[in-house]
């Protein structure tokens, strides 16, 4: 009974969207049950919500519930009046991590081409744009998200939970947050795919709208144990134009054709650079080649990033673009929060 109670008691902590009373008291949550093995169950209404305020209440159950000490697995029914709610016509469905709305994988065929510069700067874009977003780079042998954010210092561990860093707006979990920066990774594929999962299912990541995974290059164990378990809602391909790279950029997007996860597009990076000092552009990697590259694979085309230094300089200080190249990921951002439902 004490862990019903604790149950209970979260749940009274919870705000309902439609008022600001917790949802005992407003008696969204009902049917509460606690079972021998540690699964809390409960009934949930959704009344009156629409689909993405349906599904941010019932990922801030979950992420409740499963704080609450004692509590092994949750189970939420969710109820709507069929007449009185646009959630009864489109139910929100469960996502594949508690507390996470949304997963969305960028990944590249080849490396070099700036893939984590980009799932860094969409991530701070989605987050400028009200959402709540997390960012988890997964390239276990390359990790610069630490870098591309400015965050320093190890990560923190409590009660079994990894704790993500606060930076611009995004949390963010690296295993550059977790190792020593001078000494290498030296992991086989099984034990690089298996840590991803660990810290995406054990960090501590509060109510998401969307977790941005930042993928290593390549299509090996890691990116498929990504797809097969979490089951990401899209995914990001980065390239440059040059034909080197894209045609490593359709190994990477029949992959994801392969095991079930919807290309949300393709963007093309270091497109065409203009001299600061005589205004002069010029494609040092081409131009076009990847947009080009999505049509013939019947993708959307993102939008391309041109070389910039600002973009370097920001970077390397840990902050995000700004001006031109911030309105570049904004647009980025808005296409694909609107494609998974953001």
């Amino acid at each position: 009974m004490a862990l019903k109670d604790d149950v209970t008691a979260a749940l009274a902590e919870v705000g309902d969207p439609a008022g600001k009373a917790g949802l005992i008291a407003s008696g969204r949550a009902t049917a509460i049950a606690v079972k021998d093995d540690g699964t809390a169950g409960l009934v949930l209404a959704v009344d009156g919500l629409d689909r993405v305020a349906a599904e941010r209440l019932q990922a801030a159950v979950e992420v409740a519930l499963r704080r609450v000490k004692g509590v092994t697995a949750t189970r939420i029914i969710l109820t709507a009046d069929r007449g009185s709610a646009p959630a009864a016509d489109a139910a929100p469905v469960a996502p594949t991590v508690p507390g996470i709305r949304k997963l969305i994988a960028v990944a590249s065929g080849k490396g070099g081409v700036g893939k984590s510069t980009v799932a860094a700067n969409v991530a701070v874009a989605l987050a400028r744009a009200g959402h709540a977003v997390g960012l988890l780079d997964a390239d276990i042998y390359g990790p610069s998200v630490p870098t591309l954010l400015g965050i320093e210092g190890r990560a923190k561990l409590e009660g079994n939970r990894l704790q993500p860093a606060m930076a611009h707006g995004v949390r963010a979990l690296s295993m550059g947050m977790m190792t020593d920066p001078r000494k290498a990774i030296v992991w086989r594929g099984p034990m690089a795919a298996s840590a991803l999962v660990q810290m995406v299912e054990q960090g501590d990541w509060g109510v998401l709208d969307v977790l941005i995974i930042d993928l290593p290059p390549g299509t090996g164990d890691i990116q498929l144990t990504m797809a097969q378990k979490l089951k990401p809602d899209g995914a990001i391909i980065v390239s440059t134009p040059q034909d080197l790279a894209l045609i490593d950029a359709r190994r990477a997007v029949a992959m994801f054709g392969e095991v079930g996860v919807k290309v949300l597009g393709v963007v093309e990076n270091m497109s065409g650079y203009q001299c600061p000092h005589c205004g002069e552009a010029s494609q040092p990697f081409g131009h076009g080649g990847a947009e080009a590259e999505a049509l013939a694979m019947g993708v959307p085309f993102l939008g391309r990033v041109p070389l910039d230094i600002a973009l370097r300089l920001a970077s390397d200080a840990g902050r995000p673009g700004e001006g031109a190249q911030a309105a570049v990921f904004a647009d980025m951002a808005a296409r694909v929060a609107a494609t998974v439902g953001l």
